[in-house]
């Protein structure tokens, strides 16, 4: 594996920034869309359920369904791959955002209001900052999930190191077969790592110490 680490180590760096770029990529525009719909739904009751019972029942699509049913209309390459996992990415985000609006105490909200801030405003200033931590848990497992996800997007010709482990897996048995799903795994659990560490210290950064646990 050593040998087949070094005699493409190139390759293999690109390819590391690809599957990074795609997660970071899906995971913003994910945590955007989720952010509109749970302030558009937190509200009511109702819409709260539904958003969470959508995201319960979005997680049990099995990836590779998801994937086969876009290629006939979006085909292979980039955009299917940034489809299925924006929408994996955005379950997660979109489920903790709504429980940590909907789990501000109104009588801080009622409070604000009372002083002259507009609604926008109070969601801005207070209740989003105060929902953070839960939202920020949201973006890490969903970040921790569409890494696995991005690899299987391999199957789609996605970038990123899902090749390697399809690679391996196509020539299993044969030279080669296991250090390249060995360095494609390997690799995906190590960039995890990484983008976990870098979210915890985001959340350091953007947690006030009143909210930090």
């Amino acid at each position: 594996m050593i040998d087949y680490f070094q005699n493409r180590r190139s390759q293999i760096a690109y390819d590391g920034f690809q599957h990074v770029s795609l997660v970071v990529q899906c995971v913003l525009l994910a945590t955007v869309i989720a952010l509109v719909l749970a302030v558009l739904v937190y509200r009511s009751s109702f819409a709260t359920q539904v958003a969470e019972g959508v995201g319960a029942v979005g997680l049990t699509i099995p990836s590779f369904a998801l994937l086969g049913l876009l290629i006939a209309p979006f085909g292979l390459g980039v955009l299917t791959s940034v489809i299925a996992v924006t929408f994996y990415a955005l379950l997660p985000i979109l489920r903790n955002a709504v429980v940590g609006l909907a789990g501000v105490d109104r009588s801080l909200i009622e409070s604000a209001r009372g002083i002259g801030m507009s609604r926008f405003r109070t969601l801005w200033q207070i209740e989003i900052p105060l929902a953070w931590p839960v939202i920020l848990n949201g973006i890490r497992v969903s970040t921790q999930l569409v890494m696995g996800i991005a690899a299987v997007a391999a199957y789609v010709l996605g970038p990123g190191l899902g090749g390697y482990i399809f690679e391996g897996l196509s020539r299993l048995g044969g030279s080669g077969a296991v250090p390249a799903a060995a360095v494609g795994t390997i690799g995906v659990i190590i960039l995890a790592f990484i983008l976990d560490v870098l979210l915890l210290l985001l959340g350091r950064l953007t947690t006030s110490r009143g909210l930090r646990v």
